[in-house]
């Protein structure tokens, strides 16, 4: 068994065929097919089911891609640390973002680049989605850094937090909405009183919709979303059509909205952005490197307890 093989069978997983996984590692598809049958030869199970439309890991190659995934890190990871050692950082960094998760303040495309400027070696591979997709990626090993909503102040097994949003949701109406005269002096709105109310949220997989979803639990009833964006400008456009009631973080308003925020009570829900990485497997200098970066560039919101739930690791 060789490492090459690993990676050759690890990319035809992750580009799920041969041609494409061909065409990532510069190699002819005849001879990746070959290396990957004198593997699964070697192994005496086959690892990859080529009878679909796409070539998917049959059970015994699930079982084994983690492992594949751990070896290569290894590997990679010995060269990194001779480099960091030598004052050279290299390798690849895979960071996931939830779209829009640190707001306005937070400048990505800067903070990369200025990265990229003191690190010219290291190749940042940078993607969006939901956040229990990247919580699931993270923890198989396929993001080494991830900033994702959370419904929770605990990171799951094997997962640490650096916390860096932490603010309550609110209620957004437009003028005129029965839920601003409901409110009356107190400002303020009990979960209850949404329920059976449209209402416009961001998609499941989420952490404010995860947290919606729990506090209306909490208190007896299912929320009623009828709209759903990934943007919470969009959510309030929605909002101040007049189609729904928007629940947002606290903060989300800008100066000339014609939308009014209410806290929303019994029970507060909060709507939580973490920086997240692994604390288990072997993390490479240039990941541990980026981490650190990331750390200083989004600090722990005021009046944090436990601002982060496990120290990083530092390069040496």
């Amino acid at each position: 068994m060789e490492l090459r093989q690993l990676r050759y069978f690890v990319s035809v997983v992750e580009e799920g065929g041969f041609t494409r996984a061909a065409a990532r590692l510069h190699l002819a598809q005849p001879g990746l097919s070959a290396q990957i049958r004198q593997l699964e030869k070697e192994l005496g199970q086959p690892l990859l089911d080529r009878s679909g439309r796409s070539v998917t890991p049959t059970e015994a190659g699930r079982a084994v891609l983690p492992y594949a995934r751990a070896a290569l890190a290894a590997a990679d990871a010995v060269r990194e640390t001779v480099d960091a050692y030598t004052g050279l950082l290299r390798g690849r960094v895979t960071l996931g973002m939830v779209f829009g998760a640190t707001g306005h303040a937070f400048d990505v495309a800067a903070f990369l680049a200025d990265f990229h400027a003191d690190h010219p070696a290291v190749d940042v591979a940078l993607t969006e989605d939901g956040t229990e997709r990247m919580q699931a990626a993270l923890l198989a090993g396929e993001l080494d850094i991830a900033v994702l909503g959370t419904a929770d102040e605990v990171p799951p097994p094997g997962a640490a937090f650096h916390l860096v949003i932490d603010v309550p949701l609110v209620a957004a109406v437009a003028p005129g909405d029965p839920l601003l005269a409901r409110a009356g002096d107190t400002g303020v709105v009990p979960l209850a009183d949404l329920r059976d109310r449209p209402l416009i949220s961001l998609p499941r997989g989420t952490g404010v919709r995860a947290a919606l979803e729990r506090g209306c639990a909490q208190a007896g009833f299912r929320p009623r979303v009828t709209f759903e964006a990934a943007a919470p400008h969009t959510l309030k456009q929605l909002a101040a059509r007049g189609l729904g009631i928007a629940v947002l973080p606290a903060g989300e308003s800008a100066p000339g909205d014609l939308l009014r925020t209410l806290p929303i009570v019994h029970p507060e829900m909060r709507a939580r952005i973490a920086l997240a990485w692994r604390t288990t497997g072997p993390t490479s200098p240039a990941a541990r490197a980026l981490l650190d970066r990331l750390r200083k560039a989004l600090p722990s919101p005021p009046g944090t307890s436990t601002p982060d739930t496990s120290p990083a690791r530092r390069s040496p």
